[in-house]
């Protein structure tokens, strides 16, 4: 499996691509269709005299869904062991998942009088949850908040391009690359949504009236 190392901030010696290319192996058990992984190593720099912490991001692209990880610690080697544990945490779950529904197939059934979702452990948003999104009472957390100069209005934005793709897809794409939340177009509604965690291996989904049009995007 190929590998790509870059360093922000920070030099990469040979004895940690040495490290890498041995945790690269132990990926390639757990992940026989990756074909590349990228290593990205970040470090931050503090200016109130507390010590930098390095960053580890890690990427594992090829044949199949995207799976990432991360990990943040003083010594960039430990950051890396963090970060290999749980992207390698995150395949053991996606292949449990996938052998749990190869011997125990079942379908989304949507119940209209309690509005539960039947045969997948998901749960749809609270009235709370929902009303707390649509007044912004919901804090968003950037983690610079000790950085010199920082401002809560300023928010980090990425653009994606639009995927088709179920529920259950979803949740495992979200368990894949690591987060807590994934957003996507069901493809039985044709409405953007997302998939969120909520506690233990039970998921939320929020969902806009709107449908999304596969011809105006592709424009």
């Amino acid at each position: 499996m190929e590998t790509s190392i870059v360093g922000v901030g920070v030099g990469i010696s040979d004895r940690f691509r040495s490290v890498v290319e041995e945790k690269a192996t132990r990926i390639g058990t757990l992940a026989p269709r990756a074909q590349r992984v990228d290593i990205k190593v970040t470090h931050r720099a503090y200016r109130n005299g507390r010590p930098g912490d390095e960053t580890v991001e890690l990427t594992v692209d090829g044949k199949g869904p995207i799976v990432r990880a991360e990990a943040t610690d003083g010594d960039k080697f430990t950051a890396l062991d963090l970060a290999v544990d749980k992207l390698c945490e995150q395949l053991r779950r996606a292949k449990d998942k996938r052998v749990d529904a190869r011997n125990h197939p079942r379908g989304a059934k949507f119940e209209k009088g309690s509005g539960a979702i039947q045969g997948i452990d998901l749960q749809p948003a609270s009235a709370d949850v929902l009303r707390a999104v649509a007044t912004g009472e919901i804090p968003i957390v950037t983690g610079n908040e000790e950085e010199e100069g920082y401002t809560p209005v300023v928010i980090r934005t990425k653009e994606f391009q639009p995927e088709w793709m179920s529920v259950e897809e979803a949740v495992d794409r979200m368990e894949l690359v690591g987060h807590d939340f994934f957003l996507f177009i069901d493809a039985r509604t044709d409405h953007p949504s997302v998939v969120y965690r909520r506690k233990g291996w039970d998921y939320g989904v929020i969902s806009l009236t709107t449908q999304a049009q596969p011809e105006e995007l592709a424009s």
